[in-house]
């Protein structure tokens, strides 16, 4: 089948390293790995390029301009493209949801031709983080198009049910929508080699002053990712824990002053923006993983438990929005209350003290993300919502 994956946020680059642009990468993967034909049209790429994907056909249309400017951009670029979907007779269209997009619009009612029939995926409600954390310069034309787009796609695919109540409440038919999750690249990611011996009593090797635990961190560095909270608990941790942070953002510099303040600049680690393709190799050096999110709104279904699933890397999480589902409220993973820092320091003590309850979370998160997590099947099931063809 031949599908067009339309990304017209200027803010996502197909080949970033944050985690929308990862999220991108690997449902395109999918879909190619099932023997379709995808064709991304796109407003931003960036320079990341993996190598299973240099030979992935990118069509970009830059939106010139900034403000209100940027705003008639992305729409008439979202015309253009479609146009030219249309014209190349498409099977189908696949849409992560941007602010101003009418592109599945055109698509259903085209000029000539038959239309084409599109999923939208819908990562979070835009519109509602646009007015909050940035400023929207024509609302009423982001809520329109917004409207327009839920109405009008085949499928609504929301990442949790949040983000699906929130598509409802914007026009979306309640039986045009469904909950897909994140998934996880179970072949890309996976645990780090051990011998029968080693995994039977410690999967990270012994903990000693000379090995100290490693505790990671991946994502965009942000206040609502709770990084802050996690240096604040390693801080009052008991044992030499080191911390490695894997990710870049607007608060770096803060945080790299925060661990100065707190005198453990020696025990962390900032490796800045990081290429998708080197993070399964970081993964494979943490001993512990985390997901500190504070207390407050969530309705992410968060990429980065997933991965951590997938290396088979024991987690501590805020008990937050879809964590205690994913990690089974405890059955895979530490759930700890959201923004308390003395619980997510005394869950990093324990579970840096107790390498046999690491090594049999580890082991249970892995069979839980290649059983029920794979992007592969998160993708077929979506097509299969469509009795579209999934090879």
């Amino acid at each position: 089948m031949r599908i067009a994956y339309i990304l017209l946020d200027p803010g996502i680059g197909v080949f970033g390293t944050k985690g929308a642009s990862v999220h991108v990468q690997e449902v395109i993967r999918a879909l190619r790995a099932d023997g379709h034909q995808v064709t991304v049209f796109c407003t931003r790429t960036d320079d990341q390029v993996p190598a299973d994907l240099a030979d992935l056909d990118v069509r970009r249309r830059l939106p010139k301009g900034s403000g209100a400017e940027r705003e008639r951009a992305v729409a008439e670029a979202s015309a253009a493209i479609a146009a030219e979907i249309a014209a190349e007779g498409f099977d189908l269209a696949y849409e992560r949801y941007s602010l101003f997009s009418d592109a599945l619009v055109r698509l259903a009612t085209p000029a000539t031709g038959a239309p084409t029939p599109g999923i939208l995926e819908v990562n979070a409600p835009l519109i509602e983080e646009q007015r909050r954390h940035r400023h929207l310069h024509d609302e009423s034309a982001a809520q329109a198009a917004t409207r327009a787009q839920l109405q009008s796609a085949q499928v609504v695919s929301c990442v949790s049910e949040t983000v699906a109540a929130w598509t409802r409440g914007q026009g979306a038919s309640a039986e045009r929508v469904v909950v897909t999750p994140n998934g996880v690249n179970t072949a890309r990611i996976t645990p780090r080699e051990q011998t029968p011996s080693a995994a039977a009593v410690n999967p990270v090797g012994p903990v000693s002053p000379e090995r100290p635990v490693t505790v990671g961190f991946v994502g965009t560095l942000k206040p609502w990712h709770g990084t802050d909270l996690l240096l604040r608990a390693l801080a009052r941790t008991r044992g030499p824990l080191r911390l490695d942070i894997c990710g870049t953002g607007p608060q770096q510099a803060e945080l790299q002053q925060l661990a100065a303040e707190l005198g453990m600049h020696e025990r962390v680690t900032f490796r800045g923006a990081v290429a998708p393709e080197l993070v399964p190799e970081v993964l494979r050096g943490f001993d512990i993983a985390t997901a500190p999110y504070p207390a407050g709104e969530h309705y992410f279904s968060p990429l980065k438990v997933y991965e951590y699933l997938a290396a088979g890397v024991p987690v501590i999480a805020s008990a937050i929005g879809t964590l205690p589902d994913v990690l089974r409220h405890g059955e895979l993973g530490v759930l700890v209350e959201p923004g308390d820092v003395d619980a997510l320091a005394t869950a990093l003590d324990h579970l840096a003290g107790d390498p046999a309850r690491r090594a049999r979370l580890g082991r249970a998160a892995r069979e839980t993300a290649v059983a029920e997590h794979d992007w592969r099947s998160r993708c077929r099931a979506l097509l299969e919502t469509m009795e579209v063809p999934v090879a």
